[in-house]
């Protein structure tokens, strides 16, 4: 015989078979604690760009405009605070004029530079 403190008496007092109940406390009571939040995500913030020239943007983009190396409807867009529609169409305008020059027509992105004489 062994006295308390032996390996196999303690083995012994662990093999007993759990009730069903106790079984079932077990199981609903573990998990990982608190459910995972999703987060909101990033919200880009909107843009109030012109949908229209007025005047002052209109004599700005005559003026400044032509004088950049590289002009995209991009660059427009940004720099006058116009929508991306009106930019498109305002460097074609300074191409008719002849105020810029084509460098590349690509379908999504058409780059110009100024016109040199």
């Amino acid at each position: 015989a062994c006295s308390s403190g032996c390996p196999q008496a303690s083995m012994a007092k662990a093999a007993q078979p759990k009730s069903k109940e106790a079984k079932a406390k077990a199981a609903t009571s573990g998990g990982k604690g608190k459910k995972k939040k999703w987060s909101k995500g990033k919200v880009k913030e909107k843009l109030q760009n012109l949908v229209l020239f007025d005047k002052n943007t209109y004599e700005k983009l005559l003026a400044d405009i032509p004088k950049n190396k590289l002009i995209t409807p991009s660059i427009v867009s940004e720099k006058l605070k116009v929508n991306g529609s009106l930019a498109r169409k305002a460097v074609k305008e300074l191409l008719s004029k002849g105020l810029t020059r084509v460098v590349d027509h690509h379908h999504a992105q058409s780059i110009y530079t100024r016109a040199s004489h």
